[in-house]
Formats: structure tokens, C-alpha cells, sequence
């Protein structure tokens, strides 16, 4: 688009799953629809690029998990995207003596027994109204504790100490995990090719004092009927888009639903034969500061490593490469030394610097599950919102941010009819 419109029906802010998916669904609406994205590209925190001319990379999502009920399942199946429906190698394979048999079935055990005890609290805490921080139940001194971590860093994108009770039992997931071969981001990009998008379009101010809605962006004035608002939390929650007059309680409730963090890396592997296609490659650390690989994914010469929270964090301050450096340091305590030479860094993630996103995916704070219903609201029949950290119980995945697109959109059209 070369240049913004002077007014739209309905303006929708971020152009990632979410935003894509409320555009979509007002297509056939008979309003004018423009989606505003401040980034080159769409697709959000969903992004596939090509690594080498060998290795695709999803720098953002890459499994449609809880597949047999997410949205985008049916919609690669309508675009022509080849589903890799094999199970994922998390929990079923080991490369390697990193961690042998033996501690992984103690492990597996240990971490069934947290969510165990978890799930028991959030009932409990449902009866009582006491949320409370997830840590709280671990088993005092058992070895496997910060692995446990580790794990909700993967999961959750910080430590078990930020996360809710409440709101982590409340996800569901249904264990069952594919990929799209062509990449998610790709995928997700594929969706909002038809959708009409004002790229390189930052807004900074969203004024709802008037009868109209007047949207101030890098671009110019926009005026707009209704606005749905699809855009992370931290950036409402750092103001980096101000609401006039303010809305508190939306700003309250999205510091109540930080980012997280999970940072990914490729490496492109000389000589990939000798490891296993598909393979899942971690070490029995006693840490929470530890990456998890996956070997050959797809069977191409590269591995993927995968970081989360405090870890990520520290990874990512320490400047571009840190994240490959370490990947290639854990790998070859794992395999020998002979892999440092077959280990060549291709690309990584880092979300946390990136400006339009600032970090992840969403938790609640302990004490904040009931902030995602909050966020979720409407806002005097004109503004809406949507994206992952409004979803009731596929928050932190690309199909949660799809579907709350959706309802945003239905709220839209309800909203148009006048009784």
C-alpha cells in the first residue's frame, strides 16, 4: 500500500496471527478493513526464512501444537502446506550418553509428580480464590528441580516463579504436536497474503475520545469506526502505544501477562549422516541455564537449539552470535570436541530485542490469571483486542492468537447491528 487512506471501517493494529485472523474473518462483512503493521512483513511473532539454501528456519513458532484442534491445521490443508504429522522427539528420543535411560525415565517421573501436585493446587486454589506462584510445588530438594524449570522456560518462557497456577493449568493441550514442512511463519504469511496490509506502519497513539477513532502512526492520521488492537502485551503494557483518554485497567492487565522468552538457534552440521534424523539431543545438567536440540529436523544438515527465560535473556544481552556460541559449546560437551568443527552458526532468534515484539509469548503472573478475560474485553463497543495472551486456553501459540482474532471480529460485527 503506498499511501494510508484518510478512513476505514475497522482498522486492525499488528499484523501477526491474531490480526490476520480478525481480517480474515471480516472479509465478506461489507466494511472496509485495513490492518496496520509496523514491521516489513507480516506474520508476527511467526516468521520462516531460509537459513542456507538448505535449512528453513522458523524463527518464531514451528509446531501447530494441540493439532487436532488448531485452526491452522485446516487452513494448510486448504493453502497445499504439507503437515508433518510424526511425533515430536521431545520426551520419546535421546541422542547419545548426555543423559542416559535411567535418569530420563527418574526425570520423566519427577516431572509427571510436579504436574501432578500442580494440578491439584489450581483446583484448590479455583475453590479458594488463592492464585499462587507455580515453584511453590516442586519437591523440596529434589535433584530434578531445575531441569523441572528449565522445562517451564521452554513452556512457559520464564521460570516457574513467574508463572500462575491458576493460568497454567488452565491451557490445554492435547498432546498431540505437527509441523508445517514449507515453516509456520510461512504458513502464516501464506493466510494474510489476500488481506489488505499497510506495512512499515508503527501506530503510536490510538485517540477514542471522539465519536470516531483517530489512530496517529509513523505514516499518518488513520480514521477509523472500530479499532482492534492485536499487538503484544509488553508493548501495551510499556505504552509504546498510548490510548486517549487511557485505559488503565488494559495497561494493568497486560503487565499482569509479561512476554516470556524462548530464543531459537540453527546450526548448519558438516557431515549430518553421522546423527540421527529427527533426533532430541540434552544433557542430564542440574541446571535451569541449559539449551534442548533437536537433531536434523526434517532430516536437514542443521540443529535447532532452543532456550528459555533468565537464560535466554542473559544470552541475548550478550550480543548477536551468543546464542549460537553457546549451542556449540553444550553440543560438543555432549558429543566431543570432533563436533566443534562441524557446527557452523546459520541464524537465531532474539525476540526480546526485537522492538515490535519485545519478547515471546505470554504468561500471568501469579495473582493474574483472571487479566487475560480482562485484556480480552471490549471497550465502550468501538475498541476490541485480541492476540495469543487473550486467549483463555491456547494462550502462547499462533492458533490461540488466530482464534481471538476471530472473536474480535464477531465482536466487531455484533457490535454493527443496532436493535
Amino acid at each position: 500500500m503506498t499511501s494510508l487512506p484518510s478512513s476505514v471501517d475497522v482498522a486492525i493494529i499488528g499484523a501477526g496471527a491474531a490480526g490476520l485472523g480478525a481480517a480474515n474473518a471480516l472479509k465478506n462483512s461489507g466494511l472496509s478493513v485495513l490492518v496496520l503493521e509496523a514491521r516489513d512483513r507480516v506474520g508476527g511473532r511467526a516468521h520462516t526464512i531460509m537459513a542456507s539454501p538448505d535449512v528453513t528456519f522458523d524463527v518464531g513458532c514451528g509446531w501447530l501444537h494441540s493439532a487436532d484442534e488448531n485452526s491452522f491445521v485446516k487452513i494448510a490443508e486448504q493453502l497445499g502446506f504439507e503437515i508433518n504429522r510424526s511425533l515430536p522427539p521431545w520426551r520419546e528420543r535421546a541422542h547419545g550418553k548426555a543423559f542416559p535411560q535411567e535418569d530420563r525415565d527418574d526425570f520423566i517421573r519427577a516431572l509427571n509428580a510436579f504436574y501432578d501436585r500442580a494440578e491439584q493446587a489450581a483446583a484448590e486454589a479455583e475453590k479458594s480464590g488463592r492464585d499462587a506462584a507455580a515453584s511453590l510445588y516442586l519437591e523440596a530438594g529434589n535433584r530434578w528441580n531445575p531441569m523441572i524449570d528449565a522445562i517451564s522456560t521452554y513452556v512457559n518462557g520464564c521460570e516457574l516463579d513467574q508463572v500462575s497456577i491458576l493460568d497454567m493449568d488452565a491451557y490445554e493441550d492435547t498432546d498431540i504436536n505437527w509441523r508445517v514442512r514449507r515453516g509456520y511463519g510461512a504458513l502464516v504469511a501464506a493466510y494474510g497474503a489476500t488481506c489488505q496490509v499497510a506495512l512499515n506502519c508503527a501506530v503510536t497513539l490510538i485517540d477514542h475520545a471522539g465519536k470516531r477513532v483517530r489512530i496517529e502512526t509513523s505514516q499518518g492520521t488513520l480514521i477509523a469506526d472500530k479499532v482492534i488492537v492485536t499487538v503484544p502485551t509488553n508493548l501495551i503494557a510499556d505504552e509504546a502505544i498510548r490510548f486517549h483518554p487511557p485505559l488503565p485497567a488494559k495497561v494493568d492487565a497486560a503487565r499482569g501477562l509479561p512476554l516470556g522468552l524462548a530464543d531459537k538457534v540453527t546450526l548448519a552440521l558438516d557431515e549430518p549422516e553421522a546423527l540421527p534424523v529427527e533426533g532430541n539431543l540434552r544433557g542430564a545438567t542440574m541446571r535451569t541455564a541449559m539449551g534442548t536440540y533437536h537433531i536434523r529436523p526434517f532430516g536437514q544438515p542443521c540443529i535447532e537449539g532452543f532456550f528459555g527465560g533468565r537464560y535466554a535473556q542473559s544470552l541475548e544481552d550478550a550480543g548477536d552470535g551468543a546464542l549460537a556460541v553457546a549451542s556449540i559449546d553444550e553440543i560438543v560437551s555432549f558429543l566431543g570436541n570432533d563436533f566443534r568443527r562441524k557446527l557452523k552458526p546459520l541464524a537465531e532468534s532474539r525476540w526480546a530485542h526485537d522492538p515490535f515484539a519485545r519478547g515471546s509469548y505470554s504468561h500471568a503472573l501469579p495473582g493474574h490469571a483472571g487479566d487475560r478475560a480482562v485484556l480480552a474485553a471490549p471497550v465502550d463497543g468501538r475498541l476490541f483486542f485480541a492476540g495469543e495472551a487473550t486467549s483463555p486456553e491456547f494462550f502462547t501459540t499462533a492458533h490461540g492468537a488466530r482464534d481471538s482474532g476471530e472473536r474480535a471480529a464477531e465482536e466487531v460485527t455484533a457490535s454493527q447491528i443496532k436493535y
